[in-house]
């Protein structure tokens, strides 16, 4: 047997109707939220995902280029290091040779008279 209680039925009614306005409330929040947040982010300086990706990738390659060039030098002055230790040597000066000065003999007075 059934009652024929309206209020029942009204208030599961209500409850429904109260359920979708806030749920409707509760997403036009979060896109505000979104939105304010996407203007903040904004008048930040941040940067892009690909923008981020491309120094990124830039900053790799420069390093590998650093890489290559730095061994290259060590290559180089590998191979010059003898020669330029040698020359370094040769153009240093020779130093001159002490003498053992002595220092100068002071005048005699001469006597008086």
């Amino acid at each position: 047997m059934q009652s024929e209680n309206r209020f029942f039925d009204d208030l599961a009614k209500m409850v429904n109707g109260v359920a979708g306005t806030v749920a409707g409330a509760g997403r036009e929040a979060e896109a505000a939220m979104r939105e304010r947040a996407k203007e903040w982010v904004g008048r930040m300086d941040f940067v892009s995902r690909e923008e981020f990706e491309a120094v990124k990738q830039m900053a790799a390659t420069a390093r590998a280029e650093t890489e290559a060039l730095k061994a290259r030098l060590d290559k180089l002055e590998g191979t010059a290091k003898p020669a330029a230790t040698a020359n370094a040597a040769a153009a240093k000066p020779a130093a001159p040779p002490r003498a053992a000065a002595k220092p100068a003999a002071k005048p005699k007075a001469a006597p008086k008279t």
